[in-house]
C-alpha cells in the first residue's frame, strides 16, 4: 500500500476497494451560448437563493430550465458524441445528470460521497479566466463554453485562477462576474467502458474493504483528506 491511492466505495451492499486514477480526459464540443433570459434566471437563482460563496459549488434546478432551454438536447448529443469517441458508447444515457454552478471551486476530492461514480463535466460559461487544476495528478484545463473533463471523483481537483497556483478566496470577490456553469454525468465508475478508459484497477485492498461501512480515500494505509487551499493530501488524524 506505499504510496497508493485508494478509494472505498460501496458497491451494491459492499465495499469494494479499487484505485485511484490520474488520468483526466478532456475535450472541446461545440455547444451554443444559453439564452440570455436562462442566464438571467440562473444569476437570480443564484444570487437569491444559492447565495455562492466563493469556492461553492451547488446544484441548480434543471428540469425547470430545460423548459427554457431549447438547446439543451443539442448540448447533451454534443457530450454524448465526444464520450463515444472515447469508447464510452451509452454511458452518458444512462446516467444521472444535474445543472451545478461554482463560485470558484476550494480544492476537494469527491470520494467519500460519489467514490462508485466518475465525473463527467461539460462546462457552459464563457472563458473567465479560471482553470479546472488537478495537482496531485498534473492537468490544468482552461474553462470556457464546451469544455467537456471526464475524472476521477477521488482525484483532488479545484476551480482557481488561471495564474494561481492555489485557491485564494480573494480571487472572487463580489464586483467580479466569476460564476461557471456546467452540466455533470455520475458515470459508473465498475462499468466496463469507464473503469477501461479512466484505467481502474479493482479490489486493490479487499482486507481494508471488508472492515469500513462508508467511502472514503486513503494514501499510504490510511484516510486521507485535501487541503482546500493547496489541494495538498494529509491524513486525517
Amino acid at each position: 500500500m506505499n504510496h497508493l491511492l485508494a478509494s472505498y466505495f460501496w458497491s451494491g451492499d459492499a465495499i469494494r476497494s479499487r484505485s485511484v486514477s490520474d488520468v483526466v480526459l478532456t475535450g472541446t464540443v461545440d455547444v451554443p451560448a444559453p439564452p440570455a433570459r436562462l442566464m438571467a434566471d440562473w444569476q437570480r437563482e443564484i444570487s437569491l437563493r444559492l447565495d455562492l460563496e466563493p469556492g461553492d459549488v451547488e446544484p441548480l434546478p434543471l428540469a425547470r430550465a430545460r423548459m427554457r432551454w431549447p438547446d439543451y438536447r443539442h448540448c447533451v448529443q454534443a457530450a454524448t458524441d465526444w464520450t463515444r469517441t472515447l469508447g464510452l458508447h451509452e454511458v452518458l444515457a444512462s446516467s444521472d445528470v444535474a445543472l451545478m454552478a461554482c463560485r470558484g471551486a476550494k480544492y476537494h476530492h469527491d470520494g467519500a460521497h460519489y467514490g462508485g461514480a466518475a465525473f463527467c463535466n461539460l462546462f457552459l460559461s464563457e472563458d473567465k479566466g479560471l482553470d479546472l487544476h488537478f495537482p496531485s495528478a498534473g492537468h490544468r484545463i482552461p474553462l470556457a463554453r464546451g469544455t467537456a473533463v471526464i475524472f476521477d471523483t477521488g482525484q483532488p481537483h479545484a476551480v482557481i485562477r488561471r495564474h494561481s497556483d492555489r485557491f485564494d478566496v480573494a480571487d472572487f470577490t463580489p464586483d467580479q462576474d466569476c460564476t461557471q456553469l456546467f452540466l455533470t454525468w455520475e458515470l459508473p465508475i465498475e462499468n466496463v467502458q469507464v473503469g477501461r478508459a479512466l484505467r481502474i484497477a479493482f479490489d486493490v485492498d479487499p482486507s481494508t474493504s471488508l472492515q469500513l461501512d462508508e467511502e472514503q480515500v486513503w494514501l499510504n494505509g490510511a484516510r486521507a483528506r485535501v487541503c482546500p487551499d493547496s489541494g495538498r493530501w494529509c491524513r486525517v488524524d
